[in-house]
C-alpha cells in the first residue's frame, strides 16, 4: 500500500471508529510496519492539520472531533465549476458502476466538492438525481478484494490469490502478475499472466479471493501482446482471430445496428433491402453465440458455416423445450 493509500485508510479508519485504535491495529489494517505507521500520522499531523491525538489510557490513536462537529475531510480540492460538476458526475458513475465499491474513500472529496459547488453557486443536488444508469446482471465486488488487487496492479507487484472457475467448477491457487483491470459488461475483470498456466489468462474479480501482495515484481508483458491477446476477438474470451463471423440483420434491426460498436477492427456495409452486414473477427464462439441469440429472428449468421450450425442447433434446442411444454 503506498503512501496516498494509506493517508486515505487512515483517514477512514479515524472518522468511522468511536475508540481509538492502537498501533498495531493499524499495523495489521494498512499491512504496514510501526514506523509507517508513526511517519503517516506525523505527516498528516503536520502537512494536512489532521487532529489526530493519542489516548495513553486506552492505547490508541484517534481524530479529536468535538459532537456536531463534521468528521475530518483531506484539505485540497481547487477546481473551477466545470472541472467539479465532471467529478461530481464520475462519482455517480462509479457509485452506480458497482454501489458501495468505492463510496468509502471518495465520500469525503464528495463531501468537499459539493461544499465547493455551493460556494461558487452552482450545485443544487441535481447531479444525484437526474443521472441515472442502469445495469444488467452485474456481480458484486469485494471492497477490500478489489483494494489488493488495484493496489497490487499499480505498484506491478505479483498477487497471491485463491481462484473458483465456472467451467471447472474448481478453486486453485495462483500466483499472477496483474497487467490490466478491465470493466466489461457491467462486471470487473483482471488481465494477468498467470505463473501456475504460464501464460496470459483473465479472471473475473468477483471469483478471486486475494491472499496476499507479493515482494517480488510482476512480469511485465509489452502493451503490443496483451492488445494482440486480449482484444483482437470479439468479447472477453482471449486468445486469437481464427475465423470471420459475417452477421446479416433485417431491416428493422439495422436502424440499431448499424451504429453499435462491437469490435474494434468490424466492418458493416447497408444492404440494398435495407438490412445491414456486419463482420466480425472472433476465436471462441461463446459470448458471440449469446450476442447473436439476443436478435432472434432478426438476424441470420451466413457464414463461418461451424458459427451457423451452432447457432441453428441452439435454437432447435430452445424449440424443442416450448414444444415439449
Amino acid at each position: 500500500m503506498d503512501r496516498f493509500f494509506r493517508i486515505l485508510e487512515l483517514n477512514k479508519i479515524f472518522n468511522t471508529r468511536r475508540t481509538p485504535v492502537s498501533r498495531r491495529d493499524l499495523e495489521e489494517l494498512l499491512e504496514s510496519n510501526r514506523s509507517t505507521i508513526k511517519r503517516t500520522i506525523e505527516e498528516m499531523r503536520l502537512y494536512l492539520d489532521a487532529p489526530i491525538k493519542y489516548d495513553r489510557r486506552q492505547n490508541g490513536y484517534y481524530y479529536d472531533i468535538k459532537e456536531g462537529e463534521h468528521p475530518f475531510e483531506i484539505p485540497g480540492l481547487w477546481f473551477n465549476s466545470d472541472e467539479l460538476f465532471a467529478l461530481m458526475v464520475t462519482h455517480r458513475l462509479l457509485s452506480e458502476i458497482q454501489p458501495g465499491l468505492l463510496d468509502a474513500t471518495i465520500s469525503p472529496f464528495r463531501r468537499r466538492i459539493e461544499v465547493l459547488l455551493k460556494d461558487k453557486e452552482a450545485g443544487r443536488g441535481e447531479i444525484s438525481r437526474r443521472v441515472r444508469i442502469l445495469q444488467t446482471a452485474a456481480r458484486p465486488t469485494n471492497v477490500d478484494d478489489f483494494r489488493k488487487v488495484t493496489t497490487a496492479l499499480v505498484n506491478r507487484t505479483q498477487l497471491r490469490l485463491f481462484y473458483h472457475s465456472r467451467s471447472g467448477d474448481e478453486t486453485t491457487e495462483r500466483i499472477v502478475s496483474p497487467q490490466r483491470l478491465v470493466y466489461y459488461r457491467d462486471n470487473w475483470y483482471l488481465d494477468a499472466y498467470c505463473h501456475l498456466r504460464n501464460e496470459l489468462r483473465t479472471f473475473s474479480l468477483d471469483r478471486l479471493k486475494p491472499i496476499r501482495t507479493d515482494e517480488r515484481p510482476a512480469k511485465d508483458i509489452d502493451d503490443q501482446e496483451l492488445d494482440n491477446h486480449f482484444t483482437k476477438t470479439f468479447g472477453i474470451f482471449a486468445g486469437s482471430v481464427k475465423n470471420v463471423a459475417t452477421l446479416r440483420f433485417t431491416s428493422q434491426a439495422s436502424k440499431w445496428v448499424a451504429d453499435e460498436y462491437w469490435h474494434p477492427e468490424q466492418q458493416g456495409k447497408i444492404l440494398k433491402d435495407g438490412g445491414y452486414e456486419l463482420k466480425i473477427p472472433y476465436g471462441n464462439p461463446t459470448e458471440l453465440v449469446r450476442e447473436i441469440l439476443k436478435y432472434g429472428v432478426e438476424v441470420e449468421v451466413v457464414e463461418p458455416k461451424s458459427l451457423r450450425e451452432t447457432v441453428a442447433s441452439t435454437l432447435q434446442a430452445a424449440l424443442k423445450i416450448y414444444r415439449n411444454n
